[in-house]
């Protein structure tokens, strides 16, 4: 199942967030597709409003994304978001760097 999945109550819909850490890819699409079909089926009642799915990445081509979302017939939007825009400030100097962790993983 996904990450997260919230019921939006004024929407009344669920909204499944998917957040990938590098550029997105056409299946990222099919299987977010197959998560808000999981959703719609075990979660959703009969009167909420169908779920929508985000997915959000740090680099995304958009004639890729428009292949991708062409005949998916959920509600499915693909955004590309900066690590450091996300992060309230006062937090940001408490963690480390994107390369501290690169670096991090490498020695691993």
């Amino acid at each position: 199942m996904p990450r997260s999945e919230k019921l939006n109550l004024p929407l009344r819909c669920f909204v499944v967030i998917e957040l990938k850490a590098g550029k997105s890819l056409p299946e990222y699409a099919g299987k977010l597709n197959f998560y808000l079909s999981a959703v719609d089926s075990k979660l959703k009642h009969k009167t909420d409003s169908p779920s929508i799915g985000i997915i959000l990445c740090r680099l995304k081509d958009k004639i890729e994304v428009e292949y991708a979302l062409r005949d998916l017939n959920k509600p499915i939007g693909i955004s590309s978001f900066e690590l450091s825009e996300i992060i309230p400030d006062d937090l940001k100097s408490q963690l480390p760097t994107i390369e501290e962790m690169e670096r991090e993983l490498i020695d691993e």
